[in-house]
């Protein structure tokens, strides 16, 4: 719901001269509102109201024309240099970058490198990119630890300490380190190591906030890889899944840690390793995660569980699921495959369609229209179509074989795992166009002998952000 349009108001002054004044209006019910937009934080709208107050409104609850005006808003601030990129897979969870007006064409060699850096410490997290500051973790020593960095000169802005790595219980000889990325929300910074240790940072200095731990305060459960999800912050809420026979899904207060709720009908086992969602489905606010053997929907409100649906996952079930509407895709390496499933107005589900044309591992499907892109094993780089699941076209080469996918700017970032080399492909229906190629450079001599390039690719701000292992290597994919 909208919240009711007026949900937790308050009186603000000195904000009319950044605001943008709208008629606003809720899909559902259609009832529209005036107000001013502030800002949007979390996937949440924060709105000016005629009497002066402030009411605080999630983007997924308003009408299309709303959201796709919010998406230009985005897009302008990040090609102005306002680029903002605070989650795995970004503020709307789709992987797909608001930048515009980038490089269509790599010259030969690729772009121009801006900077490395080389004391990122080992593991494969990601990035969030909030302010000018990249965000991400890794194992210095036996320490786990998130760092910040300068996105402007590269260099170190901070590096705080959240827990010890000693590298048991979830290394199995593919490498230790954070797998995790740390998420950003207003002013902090939420991190989850590999062993479980949840911590609230500021993002300005680095100091720790308060923390928590998903097994010994959860009696949470880690698949063979340790935690690997990525932190969800919605509104005022943390949402993570520790797993085990407790509670599968929790949402604790994220200024202070103290649990709201536990969904307690949730006990799936292992935590697994995918990102929860937060969407609206039926006019319910919901978090959707997938589990080994289940997709579930849970209740925002209290962590009800409101749906599942089964799925026959093997060994690690890492993907993101993919929510439009009422439908959600979910994906599986390890031989699994794919499916659609729809959730139905009185909470029961059933298969669109289900097969084996994408079975990703770890690398990420990306939804552009009507289509689906990602590296399904042993087919390479596939386009999926939404609606039927039958696959349009699969590109299979030295660089197309396995790796992950990020979308900008009408184009695929893909990398591929086994050598670090990067394609720039046109996102089309039609079929694989290659614009560019390089390999990333430097790697690490320090990563496991059985690890891979695995950290996703990310573009933000006119820039490529690349990681094997302690180095992060920034590229100018701008189009100035």
């Amino acid at each position: 719901m909208m919240r009711h349009f007026l949900i937790a108001l308050i009186a603000v002054s000195g904000l009319s001269q950044m605001a943008v004044a709208r008629t606003w209006t809720q899909a559902g019910s259609g009832k529209k509102i005036e107000a001013e937009l502030i800002k949007v934080e979390s996937g949440v709208a924060h709105l000016k109201l005629p009497n002066g107050g402030v009411g605080q409104v999630d983007v997924i609850s308003l009408s299309l024309d709303d959201q796709e005006y919010l998406s230009s808003l985005e897009a302008k601030s990040a090609a102005s240099g306002g680029a903002s990129w605070p989650a795995f897979r970004g503020p709307k969870g789709d992987d797909i970058s608001p930048d515009t007006g980038l490089l269509k064409e790599w010259p030969e060699g690729g772009p121009d490198k801006l900077w490395v850096f080389e004391d990122a410490g080992m593991g494969y997290s990601g990035f969030s990119v909030v302010g000018g500051v990249l965000y991400t973790m890794g194992t210095q020593g036996e320490d786990v630890t998130v760092t910040a960095v300068d996105t402007a000169t590269g260099k170190k802005v901070w590096s705080t300490k959240i827990g010890e790595d000693d590298q048991q219980g979830y290394n199995t000889g593919w490498g230790n380190g954070p797998r995790s990325t740390p998420t950003f929300s207003d002013g902090h910074i939420y991190a989850l190591g590999p062993k479980g240790t949840i911590a609230c940072l500021s993002a300005d200095t680095g100091s720790e906030v308060w923390s928590k731990h998903l097994v010994d305060d959860f009696d949470g459960k880690a698949g063979g890889w340790g935690f690997s999800a990525s932190p969800l912050v919605d509104g005022d809420h943390l949402i993570l899944a520790p797993g085990g026979n407790e509670a599968g899904m929790v949402a604790l207060d994220k200024e202070t840690g103290k649990t709201i709720w536990k969904a307690e009908d949730l006990k799936p086992g292992k935590a697994e390793y995918a990102t929860i969602i937060s969407t609206e489905i039926h006019g319910k606010k919901q978090y959707v995660r997938l589990f080994e053997k289940e997709l579930v929907g849970v209740s925002a409100e209290d962590g009800e569980l409101l749906w599942s649906s089964p799925w026959g996952g093997k060994t690690a079930v890492i993907p993101t699921p993919i929510v439009d509407g009422d439908e959600i895709y979910i994906t599986s390496g390890y031989g699994v495959g794919c499916k659609l499933v729809k959730v139905n107005s009185d909470w029961s589900t059933e298969d669109v369609w289900e097969n084996k044309e994408m079975k990703n591992h770890h690398g990420g499907v990306v939804k552009v229209g009507d289509y689906l892109y990602g590296f399904s094993d042993g087919a390479g780089l596939i386009c999926q179509e939404w609606d039927s699941g039958e696959m349009v076209w699969n590109e299979k080469g030295q660089f197309t074989s396995k790796g992950s996918v990020h979308v900008a700017d009408g184009h695929l970032y893909t990398l591929n795992e086994d050598d670090g080399t990067v394609l720039l492909v046109e996102v089309s229906p039609k079929g694989f166009n290659q614009k560019g190629q390089f390999k990333l450079d430097p790697q690490s001599p320090n990563r496991n002998t059985k690890g891979k390039v695995w950290t996703h690719p990310l573009v933000i701000g006119g820039t490529l952000y690349l990681r094997d292992q302690e180095y992060i290597v920034a590229y100018d994919v701008s189009g100035n």
